[in-house]
């Protein structure tokens, strides 16, 4: 495969979980659903097109979503059903090929270059995928095509729900120029700004700026963002690459006291405890061991608080407790204002290799 274009398509369920309850349950069809437990300590999980249009997203409050909605119906989240259909859509994946990243439970990248299967085309895998699941699971799923990963996620993006998007190595550059930065993997909301304080807001504008411009602006990062305004991405489809680490971290959007942090810390940690308990049912022999609290003050100065108990709460409540008292840990000025926190998981081992070495019978706490 070395110096052929590679051929990757990637694959998101519509609505994932929302979309197996509604399957599920003939009577949320076409009603605003909402994956979630009520309650202001909770986060949606999921949300269904109907509940969409009310502007409820993944990973807001859920009383935020309530108040958006007041008639949207809440399900409490079911991970073992969500898993079984990830399974069912894994394996039909595996028809066409062994090169599978899954992302989560409901999307994943696949490497079509040496297809297992006889059809003709990455386009053609990727009807071929899309008809078998909704034949198979009663589901609808998007999927985008393209030389590489990065393409090929916001083709699968492009004409959601239910679609399919080809981008082609012919019109790559093209297609590229008119959109807007953050579309851009790693431009989130903080380097568009600063991209756009040089003039910067399309990807066109972005390659216009050239390599070396970029790169006295922003370092090695730079580079990548050139290569990224020109399409180029390398990075292979890893087919068993165990988890190193799981975070959430939001950007406030007017600098916060410590004292304010309380439930944008609580939301973060319920978040990343929904995505470890996701991360378990894919991972079942990968464990992680340490809590994190990560926190960035208004002049940038980064922070991270973490905690190694002799084992990981099994509660969601517990788990977020544990990571808002590593506050207290926190020791500047009370009057610091912050810009950013974050709440992950890390540490991870393989269950077997830790039993090997009798880690898990040897009770062990470190803080940081």
């Amino acid at each position: 495969m070395d110096g052929l274009p590679r051929k990757i398509v990637h694959v998101d369920m519509d609505a994932f979980y929302a979309s197996v309850e509604q399957r599920d349950d003939p009577s949320l069809r076409g009603k605003p659903v909402v994956v979630a437990w009520r309650g202001s300590r909770s986060v949606v999980c999921a949300a269904s097109y109907e509940a969409r249009r009310f502007g409820i997203r993944s990973a807001m409050p859920a009383i935020t979503a309530e108040r958006l909605c007041p008639q949207a119906i809440f399900v409490p989240p079911d991970f073992s059903r969500y898993k079984a259909v990830s399974q069912q859509v894994q394996g039909i994946f595996a028809r066409h090929t062994d090169l599978i990243e899954p992302l989560s439970l409901d999307e994943a990248y696949l490497d079509v270059s040496q297809p297992l299967s006889d059809l003709p085309s990455a386009t053609a895998i990727a009807e071929s995928i899309r008809a078998d699941i909704r034949r198979e699971t009663g589901l609808t799923a998007s999927a985008g095509v393209a030389p590489n990963k990065f393409l090929a996620k916001i083709a699968s993006d492009w004409n959601k729900p239910d679609g399919l998007f080809v981008i082609r190595p012919s019109m790559v550059v093209r297609f590229l120029e008119p959109l807007p930065v953050g579309k851009l993997p790693g431009v989130g909301k903080v380097m568009a700004g600063r991209l756009e304080k040089l003039g910067i807001h399309s990807v066109g504008d972005l390659r216009a700026h050239g390599a070396a411009t970029l790169q006295a602006h922003f370092g090695r990062w730079g580079l990548r963002l050139h290569e990224l305004s020109l399409g180029l991405d390398t990075h292979p489809v890893e087919a068993h690459r165990p988890t190193q680490s799981i975070s959430c971290e939001d950007t406030f959007a007017q600098d916060l006291l410590l004292a304010e942090l309380e439930p944008h810390v609580r939301a973060l940690a319920e978040r990343t405890f929904a995505s470890y308990q996701q991360q378990r049912e894919h991972e079942p022999d990968r464990l992680g061991r340490t809590v994190v609290l990560k926190l960035k003050t208004a002049q940038f100065r980064i922070l991270t608080r973490s905690l190694t108990p002799s084992a990981l709460p099994e509660d969601a409540e517990t788990f977020c407790e544990l990571a808002w008292q590593l506050s207290e840990r926190v020791d500047l000025p009370t009057d610091t204002r912050y810009r950013l926190a974050g709440v992950g998981v890390g540490g991870f081992i393989d269950i077997d290799a830790s039993i090997e070495q009798g880690e898990l019978f040897e009770p062990s706490s470190h803080c940081a």
